[in-house]
């Protein structure tokens, strides 16, 4: 976590900074209606644009959304399949409209098990992006929180050996400078749709201190208004952070 967001806890208009979701659900809104699953996430494509528009709306500085886990590949080939076709095709339309309004897109996960046409694809909207100053919107795809920290302590062992780095001690904030998300704030507020109550291995490190919000909403069916229902939760709480209440709303007092 970077200096400045270990101070500026929440945005001007108390909302979060960093909103992680996990979008489930997305099969199972399909399965209702009697459709094939692949429609499902099709429709929940349309949700992430809804959701993206409301979070540059609000302010939000970083949102990361759960597309695709280490662990989805054990799905069926065909599904994995026309996961893959619709991630490619999605950054293909999407790329230049997250240009337009200034949003920063970053590809965090094990890029290598993909073809070279969808790697290639994500550097591309990654370096057309890179400079953007707006919300930065983080899709973790064939992501897992246990690979996030071992990659990282490999790197920083890898500098260690090499001798990029002098030390002998491997602290937290080390580990942070090599995570997938090095230099954004941790997140703030974890949703989770589909009525599921865990994290399914996304973002175990930097979710820590975060505070979580679960509905059995879909995540096709997760709106705006759903949002700012998640998000006004998120203001009735009080962050203590291993203070007491006390020292919280009195920090003059808490020497």
């Amino acid at each position: 976590m970077s200096d400045d967001a270990s101070i500026e806890l929440t945005t001007d208009n108390g909302n979060p900074r960093h909103i992680a979701i996990i979008m489930d659900g997305n099969g199972r809104w399909a399965q209702k209606r009697l459709l094939p699953r692949f429609l499902g996430h099709q429709a929940g494509v349309r949700t992430v644009r809804k959701i993206v528009d409301y979070c540059v709306k609000e302010n939000i500085k970083v949102l990361s959304l759960f597309a695709f886990s280490s662990e989805n590949w054990r799905r069926p080939p065909a599904e994995v399949n026309l996961l893959m076709k619709l991630f490619m095709s999605t950054l293909q339309k999407e790329i230049d409209k997250l240009d337009r309004n200034n949003i920063k897109l970053l590809c965090i996960g094990n890029k290598a098990d993909f073809s070279p046409a969808l790697q290639a694809k994500i550097a591309e909207g990654e370096a057309q992006t890179t400079h953007n100053t707006g919300l930065t919107l983080i899709i973790a795809a064939n992501y897992g929180g246990h690979w996030d920290i071992c990659h990282a302590t490999q790197q920083v062992l890898d500098k260690i050996l090499t001798g990029q780095l002098v030390t002998g001690i491997i602290t937290e904030q080390l580990i942070e400078q090599h995570l997938s998300t090095a230099g954004l704030p941790e997140p703030d507020l974890f949703i989770r749709t589909g009525g599921e109550q865990r994290v399914s291995n996304f973002l175990l490190w930097q979710l820590a201190y975060t505070e979580f919000y679960f509905t059995p909403t879909l995540w096709p069916d997760f709106g705006q208004e759903s949002l700012g229902e998640a998000i006004e939760s998120f203001k009735r709480r009080q962050r203590r952070f291993g203070q007491t209440g006390e020292q919280v709303l009195h920090p003059s007092h808490s020497s």
